[in-house]
């Protein structure tokens, strides 16, 4: 036994006991006292207990039984101390792989190697997704991989030639693989290199925000740059675009997460133009849906002779320079008869003439000047 203290207690027990080759085969009344208490000590004991009083076969099931009981519940504690909770490693084990960065091409990455300073050091990925190390013969392969995993595979590569167990600490110092370009009526156009996944919304963010020229629309342009971990074989590879309301993203009514190398565009307010018998002619701009009156309203109405039946909205054809012609009758519209219509942008309204209207004013005009000059004549 280990201790004195156990020696003692053994003693203690088998004073009342006859032993025979270290198995204990019979044992007085007095037994049954300290039975409970250092039977644990025997837990690989075979008992024959032998008392006058209790007969033997009787108290030999008593005590194998109780000494079955008590091995069993000492294996469930020891289960139960060598059982543990998760740890905090484990249950971080289990986040997906796609939220860790992924090392691209071009990254600049610190290794270092504890006590061994002169195998850290600072290294870029080449452009064939490689890094070359100190005493390592061949480059080792660290596009697309985590920190963590090129850490490994570097120790395993250092192990195999002449270190022990050696600990390796992989950093990407700077990120020159994983960006996303965001350009147009932003305040602060340019690219930023991401470390996690970013949804268009924070995009806009880091960019400051829609500018005071922006329009209503956001285009994001998916380009399947290698940075994605996704090799790119084919030089003509359609490109993918995206289209968005601005209002449904800052609201978060659209949400659309962003992949490395993606370009997001912010187009600055639609245009459309009005001329003939309105009040102010020429290009306006605008941020959200506007219908022909208020766009109207935004050239300061019509001019009284305005042929207001047959109001005209020229509209571009596909991607060509062709456009369709749209009539509507505003005092249709006025009266509430038929729906006031979306603009487009680019659409050209067009208010021509009533000559009728036209030659009446005139006419009326004409009278206006011509009765004050009479007046002074004829005192």
């Amino acid at each position: 036994f280990q201790s004195l203290a156990k020696r003692r207690l053994v003693a203690k027990l088998v004073f009342h006991c006859e032993v025979s080759f270290g198995i204990i085969i019979d044992c007085g009344d007095a037994f049954l006292e300290d039975f409970s208490r250092y039977i644990v000590l025997f837990p690989t004991s075979e008992f024959v207990y032998r008392p006058r009083s209790i007969s033997r076969s009787i108290m030999r099931n008593f005590i194998t039984t109780l000494s079955v009981g008590i091995l069993a519940l000492c294996s469930i504690v020891g289960i139960s101390a060598q059982t543990t909770t998760p740890s905090d490693a484990a249950v971080a084990s289990t986040e997906r792989d796609d939220d860790r960065y992924r090392i691209g091409f071009q990254d600049v990455l610190e290794v270092r190697v504890f006590k061994h300073a002169d195998l850290s050091q600072r290294v870029s990925v080449s452009p064939n997704g490689t890094i070359s190390l100190f005493r390592l013969d061949k480059p080792v392969v660290a596009v697309c991989k985590s920190e963590t995993e090129l850490a490994r595979e570097i120790a395993a590569a250092y192990k195999a030639k002449f270190i022990r167990d050696p600990e390796v600490v992989v950093n990407v110092a700077e990120q020159r693989s994983q960006s996303i370009g965001v350009s147009g009526a932003v305040v602060k156009p340019e690219y930023f290199f991401v470390k996690r996944k970013f949804h268009l919304l924070e995009m806009l963010a880091l960019a400051g925000g829609p500018n005071k020229e922006s329009g209503t629309r956001v285009i994001v342009s998916r380009t399947g740059s290698t940075s994605n971990c996704k090799q790119v074989d084919d030089p003509d590879q359609e490109v993918n675009v995206y289209g968005f309301k601005l209002r449904d993203i800052q609201e978060g009514k659209k949400t659309f997460w962003m992949q490395p190398g993606d370009l997001v565009s912010v187009l600055e307010a639609d245009i459309i133009y009005i001329y003939g018998n309105v009040q102010q002619q020429g290009a306006f701009k605008i941020r959200e849906s506007t219908t022909l009156t208020q766009a109207l309203a935004t050239a300061e109405g019509l001019k009284p002779a305005a042929k207001k039946d047959k109001i005209r909205v020229l509209r571009q054809k596909g991607d060509g320079g062709e456009r369709e012609e749209l009539v509507f009758d505003m005092n249709l519209i006025d009266k509430g008869k038929i729906s006031d219509p979306i603009l487009q942008p680019n659409d050209i309204v067009a208010v021509s003439e009533d000559k009728a209207k036209a030659i009446l004013f005139s006419f009326a005009n004409a009278i206006k000047n011509t009765v004050p000059n009479a007046a002074l004549r004829f005192p």
